[in-house]
């Protein structure tokens, strides 16, 4: 080993050690169990214990669900095999582990594209990126979706490194898209980002002259991995629920539940703020909504915040949604779409979406959820405009290091970079349709940032 490899090698695992250090503090002392967690919980012990895929009904029964793809409650299962069931804890350092791995994947993927002295950025900006790091301590899909993002993007690079055709690289691709699917539904996206790119590859081969079947067959097969696990959870819904669901519904609801759609559409006539997520949206059918919580905005006139406030200390009075409740509020979101279309349809989307990307992401920590109130807590709110700013930075450094490497040529990288901003475009297209603003939903942009980035510090520059 030469001195150099051995520099290398010490900052690496000083790298690795700073971000398990980091991830551990999260783990000590802001782990979240609860939530989201105990749904994936419970589903991944009665599968384990009653072979069924379902929610416990309070005789112990269990009740069948779909609401919640396999891929994460398998994962739990797992960890409750090895280290006990419900053991959450030691299911918070497996993600240590894995997002650690997802590190490693971001720096190897940087260090192919841009060398040594990339990697090496991208090693640290990863390690030591908070917003990643804290998601250990949730036992939720962020660790995983996080490393299928980063391993499908780093295969992608080595498939095509490797002369494309049938290799070891094509396989990983696809399972890594297809368990990414298996986690969340709307990671779909990753693979309709990447399997065009694959293709475009393929396309530009001098061999695809020769036999066009046998350079695009790879492709095909590896589309087919990201559908294939798909069948059995479509052919299991419509046994047990006699419905067509090869994913998960939006609502996340199981057949023959009620949905809400006249009080969401409501809320999305005002919505934008994680603090309205928090305090309205998921209180929603029970727990209490307060007209207090609600901003100005949500009101154009003196007779809506009437009705509005009429509505809600009806909903108050038993914290039950009931149909006619729902239609009171159907009869406010038309009369908002109406007096102002754009606003419903453009000018809120987009500002949800901003406020996805831009916002604190404080969401995992202590800070109140109103935290720009300076006289009311001031520590909260420099600590909250620290990680804002720190968050902004991320995002311009990605930037900065997407229009230099454009700058530079992407020569025979055009169709990773392509599938890299064609994710983030998907996906930012996708959160533009969505009711509520949770900054989680732009951490998958994050490798990529990171990878971008990464090319400021690479040698020469």
């Amino acid at each position: 080993m030469t001195g150099r490899q051995l520099k290398t090698g010490v900052y690496a695992a000083l790298a690795l050690a700073a971000g398990l250090a980091l991830r551990l503090w999260f783990v000590a002392d802001v782990a979240r169990v609860g939530g989201d967690t105990l749904v994936y919980g419970n589903i991944a012990r009665n599968w384990m214990e009653h072979g069924v895929y379902s929610f416990s009904a309070p005789p112990g029964v269990p009740v069948p669900t779909l609401i919640r793809l396999p891929g994460y409650p398998l994962f739990l299962m797992a960890c409750f095999w090895l280290f006990g069931v419900e053991h959450y804890p030691a299911v918070m350092y497996v993600q240590c582990v894995i997002d650690l791995c997802t590190c490693l994947l971001i720096a190897a993927l940087a260090g192919r594209l841009f060398g040594q002295r990339a990697a090496m950025a991208a090693l640290w900006l990863s390690a030591l990126c908070p917003f990643m790091a804290i998601y250990t301590a949730a036992p939720l899909t962020e660790v995983l979706t996080l490393f299928c993002i980063a391993l499908t993007f780093y295969c992608l690079e080595s498939w095509r490194s490797a002369g494309l055709g049938f290799n070891r690289w094509l396989w990983v691709t696809g399972i890594a898209m297809a368990y990414a699917v298996l986690l969340r539904p709307e990671q779909g996206m990753l693979a309709a980002a990447v399997i065009p790119a694959m293709l475009w590859m393929v396309w530009r081969t001098p061999q695809r002259q020769h036999s066009l079947l046998k350079t695009v067959l790879p492709v095909a097969l590896a589309a087919l991995c990201v559908v294939l696990p798909l069948a059995p959870w479509a052919v299991r819904n419509w046994r047990t629920f006699h419905v067509f669901q090869p994913l998960a519904p939006r609502y996340a609801t199981d057949p023959g539940e009620q949905i809400p759609l006249g009080f969401q559409r409501w809320y999305r006539t005002w919505a934008i703020d994680f603090a309205s997520t928090e305090e309205v949206y998921w209180n929603y059918d029970s727990a209490p909504v307060w007209i207090g919580d609600l901003p100005p905005r949500a009101f154009d006139s003196d007779d809506q915040y009437t009705r509005t406030e009429a509505a809600l200390s009806e909903y108050n009075s038993a914290y039950n949604a009931t149909p006619a409740l729902d239609a009171r509020f159907e009869s406010l979101a038309k009369e908002r779409i109406h007096d102002d279309p754009v606003r419903y349809y453009v000018a809120l989307p987009v500002a949800r979406l901003l406020n996805m990307l831009f916002r604190p992401r404080a969401e995992m920590l202590e800070i109140p959820l109103e935290w720009w109130r300076w006289r009311e807590h001031r520590e909260m709110t420099l600590l909250a405009a620290g990680l804002a700013l720190l968050n902004l930075g991320y995002f311009v450094l990605g930037g900065v290091g997407l229009w230099r490497w454009r700058r530079s040529g992407w020569g025979p990288h055009l169709a990773l970079a392509g599938a890299m901003m064609g994710f983030i475009a998907l996906r930012c297209a996708l959160l533009l349709t969505l009711d509520n603003s949770e900054p989680r939903y732009t951490l998958e942009f994050f490798p990529l940032l990171i990878v971008w980035g990464s090319f400021v510090f690479r040698s020469g520059d």
